[in-house]
């Protein structure tokens, strides 16, 4: 049965939940990612990220809920899975498989398929070609996969860390083709990360996963400017800080450094600098982490009461 999306949208969530004997890993998630944007699906380890677009490429099953993506079922829809590359770190190929033969094989199952980048990118990373895949370095299998998931050209591209085992420049590598060849072929992207300030300017919109839960779903932009530091005088930054949500403190002797949510206003700002208060911005990789101790903290201390 076909349900219909709404104009913008390649995937719709509905109440996903998957649960594995006592561990519930991915709780009646809801969500929609539109075509043609890059996201960010972040989130600790164990969060339910994996597990997640496992379902939504029809590599698991859901205990619950509806995926719909291009308005259909994924799973055993060879129409659907044909648009979409699920590019994950452990992927598994034949013991005497090379770069080659994985490359030949995604060629031919992607229809939009592009063997000039590939052959760049293989330049780029310095892929060896003729050694069987179990023998390539961690570096070299994740450069198959990147290599996979670029020259796909799949209207859908999941990557699940699969740069993890790339260095620092071969990530960077990554990066800058991938945004070079999104800005002449644009397409959805999914990039899975716990790196999060390495790919923080390659995201236009950011899910962050945390205990099966979404905790936020927004632009990158908004997520900018939920939240700020403000630094200097304890007794000066709690005054001001009072009644607004703080998700963290540290303080040294006198001087304490608070998170808050919410943006200021010039005035407010102004404020803070007659105190004395220095205002700094919150980076994604900070304010995704605090989000998630305070929502964990929140928690704990609601399974106490």
């Amino acid at each position: 049965m076909t349900s219909q999306t709404t104009d913008n949208a390649v995937i719709e969530v509905t109440n996903l939940t998957k649960r594995y004997r006592d561990t519930l890993a991915v709780d009646e998630v809801s969500f929609t990612i539109e075509r043609d944007t890059i996201y960010g699906l972040l989130g600790r380890n164990g969060a339910g990220k994996t597990t997640i677009m496992s379902i939504l490429t029809a590599q698991n099953f859901a205990t619950s809920g509806q995926v719909r993506v291009f308005g259909e079922d994924p799973y055993e829809n060879a129409h659907v899975l044909g648009r979409m590359c699920f590019v994950r770190e452990s992927q598994k190929y034949p013991d005497d498989a090379t770069p080659r033969h994985a490359l030949r094989m995604a060629s031919l199952f992607f229809p939009h398929w592009d063997q000039q980048l590939a052959d760049r990118l293989i330049g780029d990373f310095q892929l060896p070609m003729k050694k069987t895949i179990k023998k390539l370095s961690r570096g070299q299998l994740s450069a198959v996969g990147v290599i996979i998931g670029l020259a796909s050209r799949a209207e859908v591209t999941f990557f699940d860390e699969p740069y993890l085992g790339l260095d620092a420049v071969a990530r960077q590598i990554f990066y800058d083709r991938l945004l070079q060849d999104y800005a002449e072929h644009p397409r959805t992207i999914i990039l899975s990360s716990h790196l999060i300030d390495e790919v923080a300017n390659l995201l236009e919109r950011v899910i962050v996963i945390d205990r099966g839960r979404i905790l936020m779903d927004e632009s990158t932009d908004a997520v900018r400017d939920r939240a700020v530091n403000i630094v200097g005088d304890s007794a000066a930054v709690d005054a001001f800080v009072d009644g607004r949500e703080v998700i963290h403190r540290e303080s040294l002797g006198r001087v304490s450094s608070v998170t808050v949510l919410g943006a200021l206003t010039a005035a407010e700002r102004a404020s803070l600098a007659d105190a004395g208060l220095d205002v700094a911005p919150v980076s994604l990789q900070q304010l995704i982490v605090r989000t998630t101790q305070h929502a964990a903290s929140d928690n704990d201390e609601g399974a106490l009461r």
